[in-house]
Parts: C-alpha cells; structure tokens; sequence
C-alpha cells in the first residue's frame, strides 16, 4: 500500500511497509516516537521537489481547487507503470479525480488520516537531504503564500485609502469652515458690506485677494469669478463704506490667509475626485445607488467594505444614529427611520412622510449592493443601475398613488381570487308592515287616568263604588280651598275703620293628607269667641307620651271660622297665639 504526501518541499510517496500496525489506529503514534522507529513502518518510493516558492503555491493552489498538477502527473504515472497498489489519499474529492483521469485506486479511511499526520511529524527525516531549519523555512513561505492567494490581494480593491479620504475630506471641510469665519471676521472691519454681497467663502478670499484695500475696488476687474450685478453691487458699496482703514501689513497678512483657503479649496477638490475614482472601482454598485461621499461614510463607519456587507440592511438604514436608537429603545420611545441615509439623493426627492419608507428600501438595496461589491469578482455598475431604477418607481408609486401589481415569482403565487359581490334584486319598500294606533274618540276623562294615592289601595269587601267616590271629595276640597277670601275686621277703639285683607291659599291635598309647602299668612287679628275655644281643647288634648293630639274641630267652629262674625277686639289673646290658630283652623276647614 502506498501513501501520497504532500509537503512544502514537493511530493512524496511513501510505501507501508507493516500494514497490519495500521489496524490499530490509536496506537500508530507509538511507532513514529522517533526517526528509526518511523522508518521501520513507512519507506519512501517517489519524491518530487519543487523548484521554487512560485511552483509550490501553484502546485498547492492546483491540489486546493480539485486539480491535478503537473508534479503530480509525473508520479502518478510512474506508480501506474510499476504496480497497480492502493493509493492511500487525505483529500477524498482529488482521490476521485486521480481514480477517474488516472487509473489509481485510492483509498480514503481513519487510519490514512493518521499515519499522514505521523508521517508528518517526521517528514525531515523520513525525505531526506533537508534539514528541519530548511524545512520550516519552506513551510512558513508557503503558508504565507498561499494565505495572500486565498485573499485575492489586489492593490485596487483597498478600502482603506477609501476611509483615510473621506475623513479626511471631512477635516478639510470644517477647516475652510473655520479659515473663512476668520477671514471675514478679520476683514470685515475694513470693508464689512462685502460679507453681505459675496457669501462664498472661496469667492470672498478671491475678491479680497486680488482687491486688496477698498479703495482699488473701482479699478479691479472682477469679472472671472462674479457676475455683473455683484460686482457693481460691490465697487458702489466700497465708495461708501462704514469700514476703518487698516495699514499695508494687516492688508498682506489678509492676503497671506486667502491664499492658504484658495489652495486648501483646490485640494478639496482634488480630493474630492480621488475618492470618486477610488469608490467606482472598489464599490461601483454602492457608488451607483447612494453616491460616492454617502458610500464612502457607510464603509468608514463600519471599518471596511468587507465588514459593511456583514451586516443586515436595517443595521445600516441606521448607521450614524446609533445613540438616538439607543436612547429611544431605552425610553420605549419610537425609534429613528434613518442615520447616514438621510443625506441620499433619493431620501431627499421623498416628501416628509415618504422618507421612512424609501430609507428603508434604500438600505435593502444597498444591502445587497454592497456583498456583490465585497465578494464578487470583475464587478461593474450594472446592478446599481438597476437597483436605483426600482427605488425611483417605488418613489414614483408613492408620491403619484399608482396602482401596485404584482411581479414574477409573487405575481405566480398570487392564488386568492378575485372578490366578486353576489347580484342581488333590489330592496323594495313594503308597505304591508306599517301599522298605525288606533285613536281614541273624545278626550280623556281625568277620573278614569287618576291613580290612587299612597295609603288608600283597595281592600277585600270594598265596592268599587266607594273607591270611585273619594276623589269627588277632594276635588270639591280643592276647589273650596283655592284662593280663598277672607274678611278679618280690626275694632281700632271704636275707629269704625275696617282692613279688608286678601291671602292666597293654595293647598293641594291628594289621599286625605296636607302639601309640605308652606303657605304665607298675614297677621290678623281674631275675635276671642273664635280663638279662645280650640285652644282649650288643643291643650287638653295630648297623647299619653306627651305628646299634643291635634283634634278635629266640629261643624260650628269650622263655620265659625268660615264666617267670623264682626265684634269688639279682645286684648287678652296674643297675636303669636291667634296666628297659631288661625293656621291649624284653616287647614281643618280645608280637610273637611
């Protein structure tokens, strides 16, 4: 049985020399404890050395891919020509290759697997004429290698330059920011009405440069860098300026700091179309969709392209907002729709309450954009193109109100039929349901509707008679007592003068029993015949408790009342006590 290697210095084939060691797969290590015991198991038949580092890595790059190479070749057939042995293999996808191309039988199992790794470790000794410095050596070169040609290094697809760009872009745009404030600040107490007239901070350093003091303003062609209206606008506002004069060294020193703004500008600029060169080729997708300056932000905020198109795209819809995300997770608020998204092109043309919506998309289709950018090789433009085309339809639909259809593989899987309202014969009114009350002839009698009052319920034995008198009573009561006249005469020591004095009194009386309201009476004064008398007997009349027992006048002192009989005035009596009576007497006479 044989056994092929693949080591840094070529390939080797070994034969096994005691097969049956290798049925005891745990205890192979023991016979590779040293050199002499490793070259009593294995002896090697074939070596093919490699002429350089170059050859290596093609040759292990081939072995990696699934092909064969040329080194390869050559022992191959040399092992077919002498013996047709089993070819024990690590790799089963290049044992099939050989079998298939080849001829050779090889064999793939646990115990290959271990004797490989034994062989391995004795690899120095077991080939020969290599020393185990020498053999590192070539091990180290060949893994580096081959680890830059798995990365696929290309000098133009480096991110880095990308990030160190655009911040530095940044830096140069808050640093023009703040030469001009000063620029302006310094000059405006010379002439402070230019501010006004030219707001560019390039255009500003420009004017001042080439003006100098005011005073050269009306021989100083401006023309290159303002229009006409500007430039009179600004030699008639040096004629009149508010300005203090300055000396030749300040005016030089002004000169000096717009010369420095004029070249950083023209480095911005510069700048400016380096990073755009370097975005199409290292992200042309991205590029297409968001800009170069938004694509550029996105990869600097994540590190590198590579790790940009490890995260998802609602990760990156909020790149740039994280600690408003935070802050709203935190206070179970609403979170933020967009980051670094909101300066795109697209997210701006979208009306306020579109923004969301198409930041969203944006961010799906950057997505993806970006892991074609990062993984794919030979890539162009094409799919940014395209991906942008269907963020402006979408864009399109919801500013329009267009009508959304469904497209390929949905539009397939879109089985729900259509709603399709059942005809149904129109209502019609029908005029057999309507009914009407049937009308009473003539008005209703008030006996009939009179509800008893509390207390007086029929009992057993009663005649329906009875019942039917009572409120015949007590409205011939009513009547009687509803604005009642009385004459009450007052003797004045034989004045012969009468008062005639007129009270309302209104008492409702329903069931036998009095209203609680209270009816006002004017004071009068009473003969003594008719007071003197139902006071004796309301006094003498009292309950066993204590308590007084009003009793029922008869019919003469109810007349009595009813018609007082005009005679001298008794001082005896009290007024407080004839008011009392007078009261009680007419409530009884109302009661009867």
């Amino acid at each position: 049985m044989l056994v092929l290697f693949e080591s840094p210095a070529g390939y080797a084939v070994f034969k096994v020399l005691k097969e049956s060691k290798l049925k005891e797969v745990e205890n192979i290590w023991q016979h590779f404890q040293t050199p002499e015991k490793a070259s009593k198991i294995v002896q090697l038949q074939f070596f093919e050395k490699f002429k350089d580092a170059t050859d290596a890595l093609s040759a292990t790059a081939s072995a990696l891919e699934c092909k064969v190479p040329k080194r390869l070749k050559k022992i191959l057939k040399q092992i077919s020509s002498e013996a047709h042995e089993e070819l024990g293999v690590v790799d089963a996808k290049l044992g099939n290759i050989i079998k298939e191309k080849h001829g050779v039988n090889c064999v793939t199992s646990s115990a290959i697997n271990e004797l490989y790794r034994n062989i391995k470790a004795q690899a120095s000794h077991l080939i020969g004429g290599i020393s185990e410095r020498e053999y590192a050596a070539i091990q180290l070169g060949l893994a580096h290698g081959l680890s830059r040609y798995k990365l696929k290094f290309n000098p133009d697809k480096i991110d880095t330059m990308i990030i160190q760009a655009v911040n530095l872009l940044d830096d140069l745009d808050k640093e023009l920011n703040n030469y001009g404030m000063r620029m302006k600040e310094w000059y405006g107490w010379h002439f402070p009405e230019l501010s006004k007239i030219v707001n560019d901070i390039v255009t500003y350093a420009k004017a001042v440069k080439l003006m100098g003091t005011r005073d050269n303003a009306t021989s100083t062609d401006f023309s290159e860098f303002l229009t006409e209206d500007l430039e009179k606008d600004l030699k008639s506002a040096a004629d009149i300026s508010m300005g203090t004069e300055i000396s030749k060294d300040d005016i030089a020193n002004v000169a000096l700091l717009c010369e420095q703004i004029i070249d950083m500008y023209g480095y911005r600029a510069q700048l400016a179309e380096y990073l755009t060169n370097r975005m199409m080729a290292v992200a042309p997708n991205l590029t297409v969709l968001v800009g170069e300056i938004l694509g550029a932000r996105l990869i600097a905020h994540a590190g590198s392209l590579l790790n940009l198109a490890k995260h998802p795209a609602s990760t990156v819809q909020v790149f740039g907002a994280e600690k408003a995300l935070f802050r709203a997770i935190a206070k179970k608020q609403s979170t933020p729709k967009f980051g670094l998204m909101y300066h795109a092109t697209l997210v701006n043309q979208a009306s306020m309450k579109y923004k969301g919506k198409i930041s969203r998309m944006l961010a799906a289709k950057s997505a993806i954009a970006i892991r074609v950018d990062a993984l794919k090789e030979d890539v162009d433009g094409k799919l940014g193109v395209e991906l942008r085309s269907k963020v402006e339809y979408r864009l399109r639909q919801l500013e329009t109100g267009m009508a959304f259809k469904l497209s390929g593989r949905a539009r397939d899987m879109n089985t729900t039929p259509k709603y399709a309202p059942n005809e149904r014969a129109p209502k019609t009114y029908d005029d057999e349901n309507d009914f009407t009350l049937e009308s009473r002839a003539g008005k209703r009698k008030f006996d009939e509707t009179k509800t008893p009052a509390k207390g007086n319920t029929v009992k057993s034995g009663e005649k329906e008679e009875d019942i039917k008198e009572e409120p015949k009573e007590i409205d011939s009561a009513q009547k009687s007592g509803k604005k009642k006249k009385k004459l009450v005469q007052e003797m004045d020591n034989g004045d012969g003068d009468l008062e005639v004095k007129e009270e309302n009194d209104i008492s409702m009386v329903e069931g036998g029993q009095t209203s609680d309201k209270k009816k006002k009476k004017k004071k009068s004064m009473v003969p003594e015949e008719v007071t003197e008398e139902p006071v004796a007997e309301e006094v003498a009349a009292t309950t066993p408790g204590g308590k007084k027992k009003k009793k029922r006048p008869s019919e003469s002192e109810a007349q009595a009342v009813a018609e007082p009989e005009v005679g001298p005035a008794v001082d005896d009596a009290s007024p407080k006590k004839k008011k009392r009576k007078s009261k009680s007497l007419g409530v009884e006479a109302v009661q009867e």
